[in-house]
């Protein structure tokens, strides 16, 4: 069962999300929070799998009551929700240690799977936000001269893996891209971060484009 809070300033919006979430069978709201001081002491106090996180929030805004959160646990993963899709809410979130981004006109079966997504530990931006993301990347980080000695702790196939997270592929991609099990690909995933200090699979595309792993269209 995947347990989930939801932090909304606006209460019939909250309401709304939350009865969406507490409908599946596989999920269940383990408390609602309307700012973000009293999201960050429901985290901490519940430890649920996925927080869906408003931007605007008042008291302490989303984007660091989401800093707060991945500071203080690797349990919970934040699914950040914004009416405005601007960069400068994308970049922060990400920063912040956000697991995925959506806009909240998001389809109901969009958003219940998203959950299911950040759950399992997989990432969720829209491809329009990757390719901003890529271009940003691009616009200011050019490839490293010197590999970064982390790097060298990844075997070969770690690092296959860690260019096809680069992508934005999911496990059954680079299953199917390496002809190897989803599970083998869940492994070295796991690896991956664990050996690069990484949280999820977002700081893993940010990591490989900034030390030059990754490029626009490689």
């Amino acid at each position: 069962m995947i347990r989930v809070v939801v932090a909304d300033d606006q209460p019939v919006i909250c309401a709304g999300f939350a009865a969406l979430v507490d409908a599946q069978p596989d999920m269940t709201v383990v408390g609602t929070a309307h700012d973000g001081r009293e999201l960050v002491a429901l985290v901490s106090a519940e430890q649920p799998d996925v927080a869906l996180v408003d931007v605007r929030m008042p008291e302490l805004d989303g984007i660091e009551a989401t800093r707060l959160i991945c500071r203080d646990t690797d349990r919970t993963r934040v699914l950040v929700l914004t009416t405005f899709d601007l960069d400068a809410y994308v970049y922060d979130a990400i920063r912040a240690g956000a697991s995925g981004f959506l806009l909240k006109d998001v389809t109901a079966d969009r958003l219940v799977d998203g959950i299911r997504l950040i759950a399992d530990g997989s990432m969720l931006l829209g491809p329009a936000v990757s390719r901003r993301l890529v271009a940003d990347f691009a616009a200011g980080h050019g490839p490293r001269s010197l590999e970064p000695p982390a790097l060298a702790t990844l075997s070969p196939r770690e690092r296959e893996v860690l260019l096809e997270l680069s992508k934005g592929h999911s496990n059954a991609e680079i299953a199917a891209s390496l002809t190897i099990s989803a599970e083998t690909v869940k492994s070295h995933v796991a690896e991956v971060l664990r050996k690069l200090g990484l949280r999820d699979r977002i700081q893993a595309v940010v990591w490989a484009y900034e030390h030059g792993l990754a490029a626009p269209g490689s």
